[in-house]
């Protein structure tokens, strides 16, 4: 998708002649080309102190994990995790003991449990 414009549709159609408008905010952060956005969760968890409070946000596209640090009204894509698994991040949540489970649409329908080494 090199060259795909934000405000085109996977089609070509244009999705709209705005790229502002009053009333509208601006987002703190958009991904062009489209990573697809899947899941996401805030991370609150204690197993990875270096992530509390960062979006970890699934990518179909990029078939990673992108964490977003949220710090002076800025939203900033710092690093991307799991991407050695090849597999298209469908869901992203934080279980009840900090760990991070991933959902993957592998053949296999994988749920992932994360924890540190």
């Amino acid at each position: 998708m090199a060259g795909h414009h934000p405000w085109l549709d996977y089609t070509g159609a244009r999705v709209t002649p705005f790229e502002e408008r009053e009333g509208v905010e601006a987002p703190l952060l958009h991904w062009t080309p489209s990573i697809a956005p899947s899941g996401m969760t805030v991370y609150t968890g204690d197993l990875f102190p270096q992530w509390q409070g960062d979006l970890l946000v699934g990518g179909l596209v990029t078939r990673q994990v992108h964490r977003v640090r949220l710090a002076d009204g800025k939203a900033t894509d710092v690093e991307t995790l799991f991407g050695e698994l090849g597999e298209r991040i469908r869901a992203v949540v934080t279980g009840p003991d900090g760990s991070v489970y991933l959902l993957t649409d592998n053949a296999d329908g994988r749920v992932l449990k994360v924890t540190p080494d």
